[in-house]
This record gives C-alpha cells, sequence and structure tokens, in this order.
C-alpha cells in the first residue's frame, strides 16, 4: 500500500491541530497558509515541467546514453520528464500496470522505462547495431540536381 496518500494528509490535520493547541486561530491560518504554499510550489513545478515538455516531440530526447546514465530506481515520472525535458511514448495500454515509456535519440538509440505506481523501477538502454566489419558503408550518391564546388561562380550573371 501506497502509505504517502494517506500519511500526508494526516500529516497536514496534525499540524493544524498541533498549530490550534499552541496558537489558536492565528496558528491555523498561519499552517494552513504554509500547507496551501507548499502545495502552490508542487503544483507550479509540475505545470513548469509539462509546459516545457510539451515544446518537444513525444518519446524524443538528445541523448539516449546520458539519459541511461541519469536514471536512478525509485524516481517518478515526473523527475524523468523534466530530465528528458520530453514526454514518454507510452507503450503499454492507458491505465496499465506497469507502464513503459520510451525516449528515443536522433542516432536510433532508445531507452525504455518502466514504471509501478508512477515510480522507475527498471530500464533498459538500446543501440542501434554497427554495421559488420567485412561491409563498408555506401556514401550517399550524389544529387542530380547538386551544385559542384566551383559551378556557383557558372550560375552568376555577367557583369
Amino acid at each position: 500500500m501506497n502509505f504517502g496518500k494517506v500519511f500526508v494528509p494526516l500529516l497536514g490535520l496534525l499540524l493544524l491541530g498541533a498549530a490550534y493547541r499552541a496558537y489558536g486561530w492565528p496558528g491555523v491560518a498561519f499552517a494552513g497558509g504554509a500547507i496551501v504554499m507548499f502545495l502552490l510550489m508542487h503544483f507550479n513545478r509540475t505545470m513548469q515541467v509539462l509546459k516545457r515538455a510539451a515544446d518537444r516531440p513525444i518519446g524524443t530526447v538528445a541523448s539516449a546514453v546520458m539519459l541511461n546514465a541519469k536514471l536512478k530506481p525509485k524516481v517518478t515520472l515526473l523527475h524523468v520528464i523534466a530530465m528528458t525535458r520530453a514526454l514518454g511514448e507510452q507503450r503499454t495500454p492507458k491505465d496499465a500496470q506497469p507502464e513503459v515509456f520510451r525516449w528515443t535519440d536522433g542516432g536510433g538509440s532508445w531507452v525504455d522505462a518502466t514504471f509501478v505506481n508512477g515510480k522507475l523501477t527498471e530500464w533498459k538502454l538500446v543501440r542501434p547495431q554497427a554495421p559488420a566489419e567485412g561491409e563498408e558503408q555506401r556514401a550517399d550518391a550524389p544529387s542530380a540536381d547538386a551544385v559542384k564546388p566551383g559551378a556557383a561562380d557558372a550560375l552568376r550573371p555577367p557583369v
């Protein structure tokens, strides 16, 4: 069971009760203000992370290898979204546990991260296969409409 969902509200009520007992209604007002400020700070952080992630394509990351190095067990999905600055591509059905998200970089590498109840439990880095030693990569064929070096002068009108 997730005790945080029960413990945190009980702690808030206990704080309000202790403030009332020690200082009366002014203490309740002060403790209530502190609780509201705490909640607003967390709401603001969540909105900032999601606003930054909204500007990037889903499931992209600058470097999957660096993401793999930065991940730690038990971090929240919100923390991973803040690190990648992008929402992950969901690989499992919606609201199914465990949730699997994928972040891919420009080189074709990707990280699959598994979250159980919003906490990271495991992740796996997958890199694309390198060509075999005997095979050489073909260079891109030059385009027929490409401008050759020195040909730019031929395109200028005569003076």
